[in-house]
């Protein structure tokens, strides 16, 4: 599709059409870790002019530990059920844009509230591009193995037939951050103020 000069204020007429159309539901961003659900979620947020949450951060916050420490003291399921929690109540504080952790869109319950209270929209990345973002970072409690990339690989298969069930989805990949914020209100808009078809949005961001 060719670039197109952008009409001046038709990026605020966009931003201000799909805040109408969200009413009280919230954007929640899902994906595996190194996606850039957070650093996106912080740039969309502030195009959309509403709250940024990352639930990781809040389930830290709530448990008064970091993940890790979650993980090593507690296990791997109670670290998910109080993930559940802590995005339920972040669902039920009015609209936002909310990034989860990996493996939270894996849970029924979670992808149902989501469902039902926000807009869904899934950042894909590949192996390659997630190993490259992670692999410096000591806080992925998934990854302290000894083969990470095998471990990624792994999650990603696991993952991904779930995380197709989010409404919409955006390659992440390496290009400027904004254009990615870009391609997720173009998607966002089209859900919400267009025809609502999913393929629409979903084919125009899947190329690089």
């Amino acid at each position: 599709m060719p670039d197109t000069a952008t009409p001046a204020g038709a990026g605020a007429s966009q931003e201000a059409e799909i805040i109408s159309a969200l009413g009280m539901r919230s954007v929640v961003l899902v994906g595996m870790m190194g996606a850039g659900k957070s650093t996106i979620g912080r740039r969309l947020s502030a195009r959309l002019h509403l709250p940024f949450l990352d639930a990781d951060t809040e389930i830290e916050a709530a448990a008064g530990m970091s993940i890790p420490d979650i993980f090593e003291t507690h296990g791997e399921p109670h670290f998910r059920d109080g993930e559940a929690r802590v995005i339920a109540r972040l669902l039920d504080g009015g609209p936002a844009v909310i990034a989860t952790g990996g493996g939270a869109f894996m849970r029924e319950e979670t992808r149902n509230r989501i469902r039902d209270k926000a807009v869904s929209l899934w950042l894909k990345a590949d192996a390659e591009i997630i190993m490259k973002r992670v692999k410096r970072r000591a806080d992925r409690p998934l990854l302290q193995t000894a083969d990470p990339a095998a471990t990624v690989g792994r999650l990603i298969e696991e993952r991904e037939p779930v995380y197709q069930r989010a409404d919409l989805t955006i390659w992440s990949r390496d290009v400027p951050h904004e254009r990615i914020v870009d391609e997720c209100l173009d998607a966002l808009h089209a859900w919400l103020c267009g025809d609502g078809s999913r393929q629409t949005p979903n084919a125009l961001s899947a190329t690089p």
